[in-house]
């Protein structure tokens, strides 16, 4: 199948989904989000493949969701779902929660290799693999958003900690709070990752499977699903409420998380140099 915004290749026992929109950061528009769900069923139906890597192109993980680049305004609009309806509530949950919540539970072991930024969906992206491979010099940036995991993926007050000041995290802080699973030289990043991929591979799909199975039933049984969806109507009902007038401030917009944490990295905000 021909992709536009995704590559996805196989070698061996592995898969790999690589979002392919470098001139973007690899921003999420629609269309991808539909492309990678497709890849994840290529590799499901695949009985040769046992894990999936899912990666950026150019030197990027995921810069977020595409918030209105010309192509994915096109996409969205031929989907036809008319602001203000349910279709289009639907259409937003699944991209923003559905799909996350089908690729955690893909019945194969997935692993996310993240260099460069990884902000927002590109957080949620990965927090839906089960195995995260950083580089030293990947940022991330986790925020209160649709498919959100955040309290799971770090603990609650790190969460609370990490979005009421919205900064930006190094991979080995990420490692340290729980997110990331190894910090590796960017320059050995790929190696580390497919060789794990592999010797992952040697396992039979059984076992790995059910493995699988067990973990996210650990978490379900803690209420991690449950905690999503209603999460999501929550998020849905504050970002109404913040498309109005509240979100300005005497005609100027108010800052947004992604602002002020842009604004720190560059040494902007009370108390940085």
């Amino acid at each position: 199948m021909a992709f536009m915004d995704i590559l996805y290749s196989v070698n061996g026992p592995v898969a790999t989904i690589t979002l392919n929109r470098p001139n973007y950061r690899n921003a999420q528009s629609y269309r991808m989000l539909d492309e990678i769900d497709e890849a994840f069923t290529l590799a499901g139906k695949d009985k040769d493949v046992r894990v999936l890597v899912i990666r950026g192109s150019g030197g990027t993980f995921s810069s977020g969701h595409d918030l209105g680049t010309p192509d994915a305004l096109e996409y969205r609009r031929a989907l036809g779902a008319e602001a203000g309806t349910i279709q289009a509530y639907d259409q937003f949950k699944k991209y923003n929660l559905d799909l996350l919540i089908r690729w955690r539970n893909f019945p194969k072991p997935t692993i996310a290799m993240v260099e460069g930024y990884c902000i927002y969906a590109g957080w949620m992206l990965a927090a839906c693999c089960d195995i995260v491979f950083a580089a030293a010099n990947a940022e991330f940036l986790a925020g209160f958003v649709e498919y959100m995991s955040i309290p799971w993926d770090i603990g609650v007050k790190r969460a609370k900690e990490l979005c009421f000041e919205s900064r930006f995290i190094k991979a080995q802080e990420a490692h340290d709070f729980g997110f990331v699973n190894r910090v590796v030289a960017p320059a050995d990043l790929e190696k580390q990752t497919y060789g794990f991929a592999h010797r992952v591979a040697e396992n039979s799909p059984e076992a790995l499977r059910f493995a699988k199975i067990q973990m996210n039933k650990a978490q379900d049984a803690q209420g991690f699903t449950n905690a999503l969806q209603d999460s999501l109507g929550d998020y849905q009902a504050m970002m109404y409420l913040m498309g109005s007038e509240q979100m300005r401030v005497g005609g100027q917009r108010r800052l947004l998380t992604v602002d002020l944490a842009v604004k720190g990295r560059k040494g902007e905000r009370y108390g940085q140099k």
